[in-house]
């Protein structure tokens, strides 16, 4: 028997994965969670084989609690679940020891099967996703200046980002400034959508 856990903050979305699941003769799933900070904790205590994750999770994101995970040496393998098909997910996924990257439009059967190969050690990576992961240009972007936008995009200002981030005022606004540039932008706003769909943020 499989014994897996699901993270899933969406409730309709987690019992119908749950469900699916829980048909299949040979999966178990052991704990549902609808928050990323409950995750390490929960897969200490119960030792699943599969941790089925949602990248976008209150609290902490599918991907740093994988990453968590593996940071800790636990022996449940990773699969991640998302709608979300951008190619820094799928590096970020790698550098944190994923076993599976699927999107959440595959059917159950798909997932069973995916599940299965990910417990019996093997690596499962949505085919689409892998291969615009190869065409993905590298973000222009140093580390800071993302962390700059990435706090500008989810709607703090440009005094909050300079506190948050221990800057000046001065220092962000010329972070801001040069992130436009460097993204052909026209202004901070057209900088995160630019971003955004190019998978840098």
């Amino acid at each position: 028997m499989i014994r897996i856990l699901i993270a899933e903050d969406m409730r309709m979305l987690r019992r119908a994965l749950v469900e699916l699941i829980s048909m299949q003769p040979d999966i178990e799933v052991v704990a549902e969670l609808e928050s990323g900070g409950d995750i390490v904790q929960r897969t200490e205590s119960v030792r699943p084989d599969v941790a089925v994750l949602d990248i976008e999770l209150p609290v902490l994101d599918g991907l740093s609690a994988a990453q968590e995970m593996h940071t800790r040496g636990l022996d449940t393998r990773v699969l991640i679940l998302t709608s979300l098909g951008r190619p820094n997910h799928l590096r970020r996924a790698l550098n944190a020891n994923v076993r599976g990257f699927m999107l959440k439009d595959s059917g159950p059967d798909r997932l069973a099967e995916a599940i299965r190969a990910v417990a019996a050690g093997e690596r499962v990576f949505d085919p689409q996703l892998t291969l615009a992961a190869l065409d993905h240009v590298e973000s222009p972007l140093t580390p800071r200046e993302a962390d700059v936008l990435r706090l500008a995009a989810s709607g703090d200002d440009v005094d909050e980002i300079a506190g948050t981030l221990h800057l000046s005022v001065g220092t962000v606004r010329n972070y801001l400034t040069t992130v436009v540039y460097k993204l052909g932008a026209r202004n901070r706003v057209d900088a995160i959508r630019i971003a955004r769909s190019s998978g840098w943020l």
